[in-house]
C-alpha cells in the first residue's frame, strides 16, 4: 500500500508564516531581498578567498566552507517558502518533505561542526602560535571538513530513516510499519547451501572477512608509516582500502551472525540502513577506481607534469567529490525505497538487503525506483567504467607510439595492480547484471554478490602487496624496524 492511497497522505500542507494576507507582498519582498543578499554575500566570500592567495589559510578555508554551507542551509527552506507565498500554495509532496528534512539536518549539523573547527583553529592560533602551521596543516583542515560532512550525514540519515518509517494518515494518526498490515522486519534466506555445510562455510567466510579487514588495515598502516608511499597513487589506495573494509562490513557481520544463530530476520530500519551503506561504499569504490585510473594516465602520458597536475589539492578534491557523489546517489535510492510498502511477502532470497530484491518484493508502484536505478547507475557505474577504459586506451596509445620492452614492463608494473582490481570489481557487476539467470531462485545473484562483497575486497591487499615492489619494500622496512627495536 502506498503512502498516496486513500488511507495515507501523499503531501503535507505548510501553513507558512503567521502574517496577514495584505502583508504577504511586503514580507515576500523582504524575505526575497534577505535571501538574495545572503546568497550573493556568501558567494562573494567564497570568490575572494579563492582568488586572493593571502587568504589561503586555515581560518579562511573553514570560512569558505561555512559560506557554502550557509547558502545551502538557507536554500533548503527559503525558495519553497517564497514560492508558497507567491503562488498561495502551501502543499509539499511527501518525498519533498522528507528530502527537506534531511538536508535541513545535514547542513545544520555541518554548520555546527564547522564553527567548532573554526574555534579550534583560533585556539591554536592564539595559544600555540609557534606551532600553528604544523598543527593546522592542510591535511588536518581537510580531515576536519570531511568529518563534518560524514558525521552530519550520518546524523541526518538516522533521523530521516526513522521519520520515513512512519506513515501519516488523513486523521493525523501515526501508523507504524510494524502494525497488522505491513512488515516490521524482513527474512533473509541467506546463501544457497545445505544445513550440514553451514559450519564449513561459516568458517570460510569468517576467515575471508578477517583477511579483508586485516589486509586492508595493513595497507593503510604501511602507507601511513612509510614516507615513500606518500604519493597520489597510494593516497587513493589508502582510501580504497578503507572503503573495502567498510563495504564488506555492511553485509558480512550480519550474514555471519545469521549463520551462527540460525536467525534470518532483519528489522525494517536495519534493512534500509544496509541498503544505503551498501550503495554508498559500492559507488565510492567505483569513483576511487576511476580516480586511480586518471592518476595512472597522468603518470604515463604526462610524466613531466605529474606533480603539477596531481597536486595535493586535486587529490583531496577527487576523494571529496567521490564521497559527496556516492552519498547523493545512495541517498536518492534510499529515500525512494523508504516510500515503498511491503504487504505480500517479506522474504528476501539473499543474504543481505539488496535494492533490486527489495524492489521486486514491494507491493507498491516501483516505476520511479527502476528509472532512478537506470539513471543513477549509469552515472556512478557506467560512466566511471567508460572513463577507466578511456584512460587505459590513452595509456596504450602512448606506449605504442614508442614501443619497447622496457616501456611495456614499466607500464604493466605501474598499472597491473589497478587493472586487476578493476577487472574483479566490474567483472562481478557485468556477471550480475548482464548474464541472464538460469532459474528463478536468484542463486546466481547471491553467488555473484558474495564475489564482490567478500572475495574482491579480500583479494585487493594481496594484489597490491604481491604485485607492487613499493608495498613489499615498505613491509620489509617496517618488519626490519620492528626486529631492530626488539
Amino acid at each position: 500500500m502506498r503512502k498516496d492511497n486513500r488511507s495515507c497522505v501523499s503531501e503535507f500542507i505548510l501553513l507558512g508564516l503567521p502574517i496577514q494576507q495584505e502583508e504577504q507582498g511586503l514580507y515576500y519582498a523582504l524575505f526575497l531581498a534577505m535571501y538574495l543578499i545572503m546568497v550573493l554575500g556568501n558567494l562573494l566570500i567564497i570568490l575572494l578567498i579563492r582568488l586572493d592567495s593571502r587568504l589561503h589559510t586555515p581560518m579562511y578555508f573553514f570560512l569558505s566552507h561555512l559560506a557554502f554551507t550557509d547558502i545551502s542551509f538557507s536554500s533548503v527552506t527559503a525558495p519553497k517558502m517564497l514560492m508558497s507565498m507567491l503562488t498561495q500554495s502551501g502543499s509539499i509532496p511527501y518525498a519533498g518533505c522528507i528530502a527537506q528534512e534531511f538536508f535541513f539536518l545535514l547542513f545544520g549539523g555541518i554548520d555546527s561542526f564547522l564553527l567548532t573547527s573554526m574555534a579550534y583553529d583560533r585556539y591554536v592560533a592564539i595559544c600555540h602560535p609557534l606551532h600553528y602551521n604544523t598543527i593546522m596543516s592542510h591535511g588536518l583542515c581537510c580531515l576536519l571538513v570531511i568529518l563534518s560532512w560524514v558525521l552530519s550525514s550520518a546524523s541526518a540519515l538516522v533521523h530521516t530513516l526513522l521519520l520515513s518509517d512512519l506513515s501519516f494518515c488523513r486523521d493525523n494518526t501515526l501508523m507504524r510499519r510494524g502494525n497488522g498490515s505491513t512488515f516490521s522486519e524482513f527474512i533473509l534466506l541467506g546463501l544457497p547451501i545445505r544445513p550440514e555445510e553451514q559450519g564449513q562455510f561459516y568458517a570460510l567466510f569468517l576467515a575471508m572477512y578477517l583477511t579483508t579487514v586485516l589486509g586492508n588495515l595493513l595497507i593503510i598502516l604501511l602507507i601511513r608509516l612509510d614516507s615513500r608511499l606518500h604519493t597520489p597513487m597510494y593516497f587513493f589506495l589508502s582510501h580504497l582500502a578503507f572503503t573495502d573494509i567498510s563495504f564488506s562490513s555492511v553485509t558480512a557481520p550480519k550474514m555471519l551472525m545469521n549463520m551462527l544463530t540460525q536467525s534470518r530476520s532483519i528489522s525494517y530500519a536495519g534493512c534500509i540502513s544496509q541498503v544505503y551503506f551498501f550503495l554508498f561504499f559500492a559507488d565510492l569504490d567505483s569513483f576511487l577506481l576511476t580516480s586511480m585510473a586518471y592518476d595512472r594516465y597522468v603518470a604515463i602520458c604526462h610524466p613531466l607534469h605529474y606533480t603539477t597536475i596531481m597536486s595535493q589539492s586535486i587529490c583531496f578534491l577527487l576523494v571529496t567529490g567521490s564521497w559527496v557523489l556516492s552519498f547523493a546517489g545512495a541517498l536518492v535510492h534510499t529515500l525512494l525505497l523508504a516510500r515503498l510498502s511491503f504487504f505480500i511477502d517479506n522474504t528476501l532470497h539473499h543474504f543481505f538487503c539488496d535494492l533490486s530484491a527489495l524492489i521486486k518484493l514491494s507491493s507498491s508502484d516501483t516505476t520511479v525506483n527502476e528509472l532512478v536505478i537506470l539513471i543513477v547507475g549509469s552515472l556512478v557505474i557506467t560512466l566511471p567504467f567508460v572513463c577507466i577504459l578511456v584512460s587505459y586506451g590513452r595509456i596504450g596509445a602512448t606506449i605504442l607510439k614508442t614501443p619497447s620492452l622496457k616501456g611495456i614492463c614499466k607500464a604493466l608494473s605501474t598499472c597491473g595492480s589497478h587493472l586487476s582490481v578493476v577487472s574483479l570489481y566490474y567483472g562481478a557487476i557485468i556477471g550480475l547484471y548482464f548474464v541472464p539467470s538460469s532459474n528463478n531462485t536468484n542463486d546466481k545473484d547471491v553467488i555473484v554478490a558474495v564475489m564482490y562483497t567478500l572475495v574482491t575486497p579480500m583479494l585487493n591487499p594481496f594484489i597490491y602487496s604481491l604485485r607492487n615492489r613499493d608495498m613489499k619494500g615498505a613491509l620489509k622496512s617496517i618488519l626490519r624496524r620492528g626486529t631492530f627495536s626488539v
